[in-house]
Formats: structure tokens, sequence, C-alpha cells
């Protein structure tokens, strides 16, 4: 029990740490904005926080997907949803930008929401990846790649629809469709090297 605990008050850090990202590019915005919001992800591997997008392509089973993954979810998003109240209390402007982005997702098909997820999946399993190796540079690309690329982080855009506060059937569908599709990019690596290696043998 001691350990669910941990794990899930590490991904409660995780969520707030990604949700700092995320009001820093909602004020700032453009390129600078996007660089900035690394400072959540770097947080997240220098603590070895548990983070849904650090931790989907990495698990070896359906255990850890139900006792594992499931906690680490909910945890990023309870995270994200105490810093969305605080960011809301403190300052003015953060519910019309979330809402302007959380709008801006409304206008793409959920085919083309789910592929943009797979992409941001795959680029922070790499990312990860990297970071644990204790090579940073890919990381402070990673991030700003995903962004500006306008690929669909889950744990951000937890964020900013907590912060927007629109919940329609269009909104929540379209990010149920991010949730699926960072897991599919996060273990796309493992998709390609299974096939070569059917293929070797």
């Amino acid at each position: 029990m001691r350990a669910y605990i941990s794990r899930f008050m590490s991904a409660v850090m995780a969520g707030i740490c990604i949700s700092i990202g995320c009001i820093v590019f909602l004020r700032v915005g453009g390129i600078a904005g996007a660089v900035l919001f690394t400072f959540g992800l770097l947080a997240v591997v220098h603590y070895g926080y548990a983070l849904y997008t650090g931790t989907a392509g990495f698990i070896s089973s359906w255990r850890d997907f139900a006792d594992l993954l499931m906690i680490v979810f909910i945890g990023n998003f309870i995270g994200c949803a105490l810093t969305a109240l605080a960011a809301l209390a403190s300052y003015d402007d953060i519910r019309e930008l979330a809402q302007k982005v959380v709008e801006q997702r409304t206008t793409v098909s959920y085919l083309g929401v789910t592929f943009r997820a797979v992409f941001c999946g795959f680029l922070m399993t790499t990312a990860v990846k990297f970071g644990r190796e204790g090579r940073w540079l890919p990381l402070l690309f990673a991030v700003p790649l995903f962004i500006l690329a306008g690929f669909y982080h889950s744990i951000a855009d937890a964020f900013y629809l907590l912060a927007a506060g629109i919940f329609t059937t269009q909104t929540i569908c379209n990010y149920v469709l991010m949730v699926v599709g960072n897991f599919l990019g996060c273990n796309l690596y493992r998709i390609v090297i299974s096939k070569d290696s059917k293929k070797e043998a």
C-alpha cells in the first residue's frame, strides 16, 4: 500500500510540474513559451516523478497497465486539477487563454487528434529514454518540437481542459483520443523493434 501511495504522490507532483509549464506557455506563448515549458519535463525526469507519457512506454505487462499506469494517470490528472484551481485563483487571464487552446483542438478531426497524440507520445518516450541515460539535450528539443508542431500531450491538455472548463462531448472525446494516442505513440518504438525481431528470426 505504501508503494501505491508513494507512486500516486509522485504522479501528482508530475502533473503539477507539467501544469506549471502550461501556465508559462499560455502567458508567454510562441517559441519562447515552448522552450520554457521544457522546465516542467526536466523537473519530472530529474526528480524521477511518475508521468503518464514517461511511464506508458516502459510498462512490461497488463498488470503494470492496471497497477501502475492507471495510478500514474489519475495522479497526473489530480495534479493538473490542483494547479488549474491555483492558476484560476491567481491569474485573471488563464481561463481565457486555456479556452483558446481547447477551442482550437475542436477544429481538428478525431483522426487528426489521434495522430497528433501518437507523434507526441513517441517524442516523449524518446526524450525520457535519453534523459534516463543522463543525456538532457533531446529533452530540450522534444518539448518545443511537440508544441510548435501542434502535437497533443494528454497531461498538458488535462490542465488546459480543466482550466478552460469546456466540457462538451467533443472536448471529452478529443481528450480520450489524446490519452490513447499518447499510449500508442509511447510504445511505437517497441512495435517496430518487435516486427524487426520477427523478420530476423
